[in-house]
């Protein structure tokens, strides 16, 4: 019997899906709702696992703790996005890790459901009514505005279809975007000065590399309009967060919309939880039931293949399992 560990379960959820049953009698899962706070804490917790599911990036796995986790043979990753895990680390030990698909919709959605509670002020007229107020605000329509999309990807794609749905605008940067590939997303390439000086809402879907990290600083922020409005649901270490807090702090921009950040889950006492022209979300852009269904059934799959000693399909790194095959 293997002994497996889900990983940073907050909601609880994860052991209630029906995919486990297919790991009946072959292994003993257990489920853990938080995260040590120290490496060594984490260590010690999962030092008995000869397999664990992450879900997503919510605990990285680098060289120092996985030489900590001699027990340890499968990283079974949940997502596409390996950034989390030192894999060449992962594979010297023999460590296999695999991967899964992600669902198409779940982030465009929650980007969709972001910007209109933003612009709308959904949340901020709910707490009103809830303290028998009656209309406090103003809204803003996005007919006629400008969208600017800064990383034109699988998502960013389908929220320029958005925009152009309500009649906005669109604009579009990427480090290696052409016009013709911008043009196909019925938008404009635009530099990315010119996109945070001209957007009414800025939205970001950028993958998270050393390229890219940092990439949105005080400068880009100061470019934009006092009236215009900044969405990440992307990463949190894209931004300089404490250059964003200035600015919405001094009504530098509108507002913003944040499903990511610095540090997760965001601590009590963070600066952002005070500001009333924030709408904030507990990185929930991929938490669906369908997406968790798909994640975690994939990840079974794997294991499966794996206790099989058979190469799972989405193994990252198949070097790992002949290094320990041949031991």
């Amino acid at each position: 019997m293997k002994r497996i560990a889900v990983l940073d379960d907050y909601q609880g959820a994860v052991l209630s899906l029906p995919c486990w049953a297919g790991l009946a009698g072959r292994a003993a899962v257990d489920a853990f709702r938080d995260t040590p706070a120290s490496e060594g804490a984490l260590a010690g917790r999962l030092r008995p696992y000869e397999i664990i599911v992450p879900i997503r990036e919510r605990t990285r796995f680098t060289a120092p703790l996985l030489e900590r986790l001699p027990s340890l043979e499968l990283l079974a990753l949940t997502g596409r996005n390996s950034g989390h895990v030192d894999v060449a680390a992962a594979t010297a030990r023999g460590i296999l890790v695999t991967e899964t698909e992600g669902s198409g919709a779940s982030a465009v959605e929650l980007t969709i459901g972001l910007i209109l509670a933003l612009v709308r002020r959904i949340p901020q007229e709910d707490h009103a009514m809830r303290q028998g107020l009656w209309q406090t605000s103003l809204g803003v329509e996005l007919a006629g505005e400008t969208l600017g999309i800064v990383g034109l990807g699988r998502i960013g794609t389908r929220i320029a279809a958005f925009g152009r749905f309500l009649g906005m605008r669109v604009l579009a940067w990427s480090a290696n975007l052409t016009d013709e590939r911008a043009r196909a997303a019925d938008a404009s390439r635009a530099s990315l000065d010119d996109l945070f000086r001209e957007s009414d809402i800025v939205s970001v879907h950028l993958r998270l590399s050393e390229r890219t990290r940092g990439l949105i600083g005080a400068r880009q922020l100061s470019l934009m309009k006092p009236t215009s409005y900044f969405v990440n649901t992307a990463r949190g270490a894209l931004v300089d967060e404490a250059a964003l807090i200035a600015a919405l702090r001094e009504r530098r921009i509108a507002g913003a919309a944040l499903d990511v950040y610095q540090v997760e889950p965001l601590p009590p006492n963070h600066a952002l939880l005070s500001l009333d022209n924030v709408v904030l979300s507990p990185h929930m852009g991929y938490v669906t039931h369908e997406a968790y269904q798909l994640f975690f059934s994939q990840a079974v799959e794997n294991i499966q293949s794996y206790l099989d000693g058979c190469l799972p399909p989405r193994a990252l790194n198949p070097e790992a399992m002949a290094k320990r095959l041949a031991r």
